[in-house]
């Protein structure tokens, strides 16, 4: 993790929570949420799209390991990654929008740099 945030949670929820933001953001291209996740999300999206760069059986290993959608690993590899042959990392680009309405939490965009 890039900065080591606990975002309030134990170890191994914070790890799922952070998975399955990091396949949402693969799968559609953006997701809006707080911008401490956000910070988190960013690095563990970019070490994805690096091993999907790679596209070697043991990168598809180590993707499919943290990835929790074996269609969004394969959507990966085969579309996403090959955009980004020629860029050497900056994958992913966060926007602020400002504070949440409930508990004005500050709250961002995250998306894939097109």
């Amino acid at each position: 993790m890039a900065n080591n945030r606990k975002l309030g949670r134990p170890t191994d929820h914070r790890k799922a929570m952070l998975r399955a933001l990091v396949t949402y953001l693969l799968e559609n291209g953006k997701v809006e949420t707080t911008l401490a996740r956000a910070k988190e999300v960013g690095p563990m999206t970019e070490k994805m799209i690096t091993l999907g760069k790679k596209s070697d059986l043991a990168a598809y290993r180590q993707a499919m390991s943290f990835i929790t959608r074996e269609e969004v690993v394969a959507k990966l590899f085969s579309e996403i990654a090959p955009e980004y042959a020629n860029r050497n990392g900056g994958y992913t680009r966060i926007v602020k929008i400002g504070p949440r309405r409930g508990d004005c939490a500050e709250m961002a965009i995250i998306e894939l740099v097109k």
